[in-house]
């Protein structure tokens, strides 16, 4: 199971409201995105949300064009994605869309009432801010569902991976990326390679001269996380691309790499700080589920009833948790082992039931709750330490080296995404 992308508590900021936009002003067609509009309203409010974020990190402010084509981008990237899952079918109801939330808030040790305060307080809607996240997890699955199709590992690739790990021990590294991706195509969409790497030579000479990469990286990278400084967050040398990872190995704080071409373009990169690496649980769970997908024929309300049926049934003695399993479980892998799962590590499954197995008491069935897979119950059998076997490392491998080439991929992806569709940028 794969993790849904972290949603960041900043969402809170990108959605506060600005007394720059608080007058009622007639609307207008700001991009034209396939059969859709995105309106001047809303690439605004884009814009005003970051200078917003820029003064209160005391950044340095953008220019207002370089502000205004990230924000244009951004957006036409979030319209594709939620055309893609409109075709998909893909649907956050409000059940799973609540479970989210309340990971955001457990994330940030308070509760769901005071994370509504908080975004209140910041002058956001909670209406609004319960539609972003919905958003953002409805992209995640676009996302997951386009991307992880085009990923292959080969068992040598796996190998390699878990022999650099075994080796490496307990000396990981943990590095605080900025990146800075210029793009082989021009405003056209041409692609001028000579003209591409004169932009990011000029670029690299700025950040080496001491620059503020974020600026520069709202300014000139075509990368997805530009209007966020280029901020990729914290990562070890495994789980980064192998492309960035060559350039940053044993590098300190402060250290700008460049040029690296890849497909796309030209990456430059910034170690913004150093950190020894966050040490993973080394407790495994032993656990049990069952698992109800909804579909056409089976609603969401459904799907929950029929679990919290079987979960009375179960403490009442009238059925057994294995019996139940067996017959109604549509995770095959465990079903016809009574729902247990293998021996694991929380953190390889996906946030909500990480949690789950992580914070229940032994021998104690959950209440049911919903992932991307569907609805669950959840009991955990037994914890032990974490056994660091060969295939332990095999597994940690795979999952990073997952990571890694789902990142890399994603880039590509919405690169290709961009190229296809029909845009009219109008302002």
């Amino acid at each position: 199971m794969r993790k849904i992308t972290a949603l960041a508590f900043g969402v809170v900021a990108m959605l506060a409201s600005t007394m720059a936009y608080a007058e009622t002003l007639l609307d207008r067609v700001a991009i034209v995105v396939n059969e859709q509009v995105i309106l001047e309203s809303e690439l605004n409010e884009l814009i005003e949300n970051v200078r917003t974020e820029v003064r209160n990190s005391s950044g340095t402010m953008p220019s207002d064009t370089a502000l205004k084509t990230q924000a244009a981008e951004r957006l036409i990237l979030q319209k594709l994605q939620m055309q893609m899952a409109e075709r998909m079918g893909i649907r956050i109801d409000d059940a799973y869309l609540d479970q989210a939330i309340a990971s955001i808030a457990n994330e940030n040790n308070m509760p769901v009432d005071a994370l509504r305060q908080e975004v209140t307080r910041e002058g956001a809607s909670w209406a609004e801010y319960r539609e972003e996240i919905r958003k953002q997890i409805v992209m995640s699955e676009v996302q997951r569902a386009s991307i992880q199709r085009r990923i292959y590992m080969s068992p040598q690739e796996i190998n390699l991976l878990a022999d650099i790990i075994s080796q490496q021990g307990d000396q990981n590294t943990e590095y605080r990326v900025a990146h800075i991706l210029v793009s082989l195509q021009d405003e056209e969409g041409n692609t001028d390679e000579p003209a591409a790497r004169q932009r990011a030579e000029r670029v690299l000479e700025l950040a080496r001269a001491g620059d503020d990469f974020g600026q520069l990286a709202i300014t000139a990278s075509s990368a997805q996380n530009a209007l966020e400084g280029g901020d990729m967050g914290w990562m070890t040398i495994n789980s980064m691309p192998t492309l960035f990872a060559s350039a940053l190995e044993n590098q300190e704080k402060g250290h700008v790499a460049g040029l690296l071409r890849s497909g796309l373009g030209y990456h430059i990169l910034k170690i913004q700080d150093v950190r020894g690496a966050q040490q993973a649980t080394n407790e495994e769970v032993l656990a049990r589920h069952i698992l109800i997908r909804p579909s056409v024929i089976l609603s969401e309300n459904r799907a929950q009833q029929m679990l919290q049926e079987f979960r009375e049934q179960v403490i009442a003695g009238e059925k057994s948790f294995g019996e139940l399993a067996r017959e109604h479980s549509a995770d095959p892998g465990s079903a016809t082992e009574n729902g247990v799962l293998q021996w694991a590590v929380p953190d390889i499954y996906v946030p909500e039931f990480r949690d789950r197995v992580r914070q229940l008491d032994l021998n104690v069935i959950s209440e049911p709750f919903r992932t991307t897979h569907g609805w669950h119950i959840v009991e955990v059998l037994e914890r032990r330490q974490q056994d660091v076997t060969e295939q332990r490392l095999l597994e940690q491998a795979q999952q990073i080296l997952y990571s890694r080439k789902f990142q890399e991929e994603l880039d590509v992806w919405l690169q290709e995404l961009r190229d296809n569709a029909f845009v009219d940028i109008r302002t």
